[in-house]
Parts: structure tokens; sequence; C-alpha cells
């Protein structure tokens, strides 16, 4: 057993309990994209009513964007937008979305965090819902990105006889990619950790 820090309330912490936190910390963060990727894998056989499940879904956005020349955080983006699928069942694009922040731009979280909108738009009518709900972001920097990546890549993405890479593909991508947070409340104690 790994030594255990030894308060009870946060409060009465101290710096030796946090160096025994911190040195647990980096293993855990960096078997991060494993945990994600299980997480992804648990998608596989959800049909959901669905023509494909929603893994072929995600691999077939996935492989949509890198047959396309996206950029290896564009793809990740691309194969993670609905990971969220199962722990979010209203707010899965929410989910996958805070699961990237950390890892990607501005422009890559902003699309997936609204991508489902932007999707919308392709069936919320027959819901009886406003199919044009994602006007409310018109003018917003990151429409365009995100109208193109729903019309180009998750859209189209339903297709039991498209190519659909297997997750090993995408594996090395998700790894780099989720290597080094450029975005976190702890960005600067992680710098401070690893610098030379």
């Amino acid at each position: 057993m790994n030594a255990r820090a030894n308060f009870t309330r946060m409060q009465d912490s101290t710096r030796p309990d946090w160096q025994i936190i911190g040195g647990e910390f980096m293993p855990f963060a960096q078997a991060l994209p494993d945990r994600v990727l299980t997480h992804l894998k648990l998608l596989d056989g959800d049909y959901g009513g669905f023509p494909v499940d929603r893994y072929t879904h995600c691999l077939q956005t996935a492989t949509r964007a890198l047959r396309d020349g996206r950029d290896d955080e564009y793809v990740v983006c691309a194969l993670l937008h609905d990971v969220g699928d199962t722990l979010g069942t209203f707010n899965h694009p929410d989910i996958a979305a805070a699961i990237l922040q950390p890892f990607v731009s501005d422009a890559n979280f902003w699309m997936v965090q609204n991508h489902g909108i932007f999707q919308g738009y392709n069936f919320f009518h027959h819901l009886g819902m406003d199919r044009n709900m994602r006007d409310a972001f018109k003018g917003h920097t990151h429409y365009a990105r995100t109208e193109e990546f729903v019309a180009l890549y998750d859209d189209p993405s339903f297709d039991a006889k498209a190519e659909t890479l297997p997750v090993s593909e995408f594996e090395p991508l998700v790894r780099r990619v989720m290597a080094q947070p450029r975005n976190s409340i702890y960005k600067a104690a992680l710098d401070a950790q690893t610098a030379p």
C-alpha cells in the first residue's frame, strides 16, 4: 500500500500531505487516455435505436476527419465528441467537452460543447423542437467550424457500410493530445513539478 496523507479535512492538510498526493497524481494523470478510451468502448453495442452503435459512430466520425487531413487534436475531438453519452444522457456534449477542455483549443472545445445543438438542425423538427436552435450562435467565432464539423463528419457517420478504422488507429493521437494539459487550474503547479 502506498503512503497516504493524514488529514481528515483539507483545511488541516500539510505540505508533506500534498507531496504524498502529488506523488500519486502524475501516474494517475498519465493513465487518463486509457480511462477515456475504456469509457469510449462502453459505447460498443449501444445502438439506442440508431443504424450503428454509438462506438461505431464515434470511430466513423474520427475516420472521416483523419482521412480529410485534420490535425490530431481535431481528430481526437471527432473521436470523443459523444463519449459523454453514457453519463450525460441529457447533456452529452458538455461531458465530452469537459474531458477535452484541458487539452484542446478554445475553437475545438466550443465545437464539441455545441455540436449537439448544431446536429439538432438535422432532426430537432422530428421531435417538435426548433431545428434552428443553433441560430442563437450566429455570429459566434466558432459557428462555421461547428457547422462544418457536423456536416462533414458527425452527420454522415451513421453508415454501417462506411469506412470505420479501429480504435487502435486513434490511440496514439489520444495519448499525444492528452499528454500535457494547456488549460487547467493546476497547470502552473504541473509545469513547476516537471521543470528540469
